[in-house]
């Protein structure tokens, strides 16, 4: 195709990136790195938890919620499973992280950087999306401007997907009013089941999709740019990202119950 007169005139007026707005920021700053961690260790703990809630058809071990702390409820607490647990409360713990996120992303206008401020976004990313199919892959440079086929993909994954996650995970919690019946007939728990594991499946492929082309597009410049905040080619911020894959792995075998119950135990009780 990319021989075809037509296709080429095409990429030429769109070369796969558009242009930020003039006081958009250049480079990644460290927070940015921290909630890429941050992001990317909650996520994956997350899904785990997720698929064991999703799998698992008679948990072994429960946890019951102290009704004794600063949150206080009439009615008894709910008895629910230690992988719940888990994941409700890595569930929490990503949102704050994303709300701090998102709010420093506007504070310092990296916005600019992930939000599309122009219709020319659509065929630049078809544009970027060609050159990676004819594996003659876009040379831009991520520490100044994303291609815009990046940009889609950065803002669907924190404007949409984490959205979409919340919103139905929180419709299918115990923290869901149950006696709301006209908003339960509007948004039923059915719905959000359909699109909750929809929504997981769309972020593991973007997780698989992102780290390989970290790596096939230049590893050491990408990670130096979220990891080390610089723009070389050294190796810092590839020994960085080998530390924190170090401790997702060991979290990832240490999320089990023999280690899971003394947490659990500090805000409820735990029982078979």
């Amino acid at each position: 195709m990319r021989t075809l007169p037509a296709v080429q005139d095409f990429l030429t007026t769109y070369p796969g990136q558009v242009e930020l707005p003039g006081t958009a920021p250049v480079g990644l700053p460290a927070w940015l790195g921290w909630q890429h961690f941050l992001n990317a260790f909650f996520i994956v703990l997350i899904i785990r938890s997720g698929w064991l809630v999703r799998t698992t058809a008679r948990p072994k071990e429960h946890w019951t919620r102290n009704n004794t702390g600063p949150i206080r409820t009439k009615g008894k607490p709910t008895k629910i499973s230690l992988n719940l647990w888990f994941h409700l409360s890595l569930d929490a713990l990503w949102v704050l992280n994303g709300i701090i996120f998102v709010v420093l992303l506007f504070i310092t206008g990296q916005w600019m950087r992930i939000v599309p401020t122009s219709w020319d976004v659509v065929p630049n990313a078809l544009s970027a999306a060609l050159q990676y199919a004819s594996l003659n892959w876009p040379t831009e440079n991520g520490w100044v401007n994303y291609n815009s086929l990046q940009v889609l993909a950065y803002f669907s994954i924190v404007f949409l997907a984490a959205p979409l996650a919340l919103a139905t995970g929180l419709r299918m919690s115990g923290a869901w009013p149950k006696n709301a019946t006209t908003l339960n007939r509007i948004y039923p728990v059915e719905a959000a089941r359909a699109i909750h594991f929809p929504v997981m499946l769309y972020f593991i492929c973007f997780v698989i999709v992102h780290v390989a082309l970290v790596f096939t597009t230049g590893a050491l410049h990408n990670l130096n740019h979220m990891y080390a905040s610089t723009d070389g080619a050294g190796w810092t911020g590839f020994w960085i990202f080998a530390a924190s894959l170090a401790v997702m792995v060991a979290a990832w075998f240490l999320a089990r119950p023999l280690f899971l119950r003394p947490l659990a135990s500090l805000t409820g009780k735990v029982s078979k």
